[in-house]
């Protein structure tokens, strides 16, 4: 009996060994976690960020998994906002949804990443079907530009119509914040890397996306929220100006890395980074 455990053990063992996950799932300290945990526990939110790397395709699949999974126990009350689309684009949206424009048309209306197709498309479908309001929560693209160029004051002179598609001015601004500072040290990021005005012009896109979360955040409703991990990261960016105006909802972060071997954790990575972080092999496939 006792080689018979032992032969299954070592089977067990070896088949273990032989397993490639395409991700696991940790906490900020380091302990693994299931899919089924993070569902349990988002499930209880006001708000979730899903923090991806906007080229990695377990993000975009899991994001699509954890919605689909949501809505089905939240009921249908669900609000989904998204980075990707930008708040003078919500006309068309509202229109899309409200089939005013057929699906196989509204996409030459707006302004579209060039991963759409494959990595957001599922999930604007998934809204479609189940009547769900998709929101576009970033700032138009060209008034972010102008902060990176000329900073906040530059917007003071946009007309009052424009103003409606960014968080009101002025807006609080903490330099400080860690996130902030260690744009100005990042390197690859072209001529702009030193400029004082890029952290500015992510604060104006954090900004206007909680703002933008907040103004649809039905009362007892959940919002879910597709960025960049960076705009969420160790409870900074979005959330850090969600929790100017409103401490008292319950948010929960979601985080993507890159690993060369997902099963031995680095905590200095994982450590105040988000509520769940989804760590995948630096030699999964991307999707551009």
């Amino acid at each position: 009996m006792r080689l018979i455990v032992l032969a299954f053990l070592f089977s067990f063992s070896v088949n273990y060994a032989q397993q490639k996950p395409a991700y696991l799932i940790y906490d900020s300290i380091g302990g693994l976690r299931t899919y089924e945990q993070m569902v349990s526990v988002c499930s209880k939110a006001d708000i979730i960020f899903f923090g991806e790397l906007h080229n990695n395709p377990i993000a975009h699949w899991l994001e699509y998994e954890l919605l689909r999974d949501l809505i089905q126990i939240r009921e249908k009350k669900v609000v989904v906002g998204a980075e990707m689309f930008e708040a003078d684009n919500q006309l068309v949206i509202n229109e899309l949804m409200q089939r005013l424009i057929p699906f196989s048309k509204w996409e030459e209306n707006v302004r579209l990443w060039n991963n759409y197709p494959t990595d957001y498309k599922p999930i604007v479908e998934l809204c479609y079907q189940n009547n769900l309001s998709l929101i576009a929560t970033n700032i138009p693209r060209r008034y972010a530009a102008k902060v990176a160029r000329n900073g906040f004051e530059s917007l003071d002179s946009l007309s009052d119509e424009a103003k409606r598609y960014i968080a009101p001015l002025p807006i609080p601004y903490d330099e400080n914040l860690p996130s902030y500072k260690k744009m100005l040290q990042m390197t690859g990021m072209g001529k702009m890397h030193a400029n004082p005005n890029l952290p500015k012009a992510q604060a104006i896109k954090d900004a206007t996306m909680a703002h933008f979360i907040l103004k649809y955040l039905p009362s007892k409703w959940l919002f879910y929220h597709i960025n960049g991990a960076y705009h969420s990261d160790y409870y900074e960016g979005i959330v850090w100006y969600i929790r100017q105006k409103r401490k008292d909802l319950k948010i929960i972060t979601i985080s993507t890395l890159e690993w060369e071997d997902i099963s031995k954790p680095i905590i200095d990575d994982l450590k105040g980074r988000a509520d769940f972080i989804i760590a995948v092999p630096t030699t999964m496939t991307k999707t551009y």
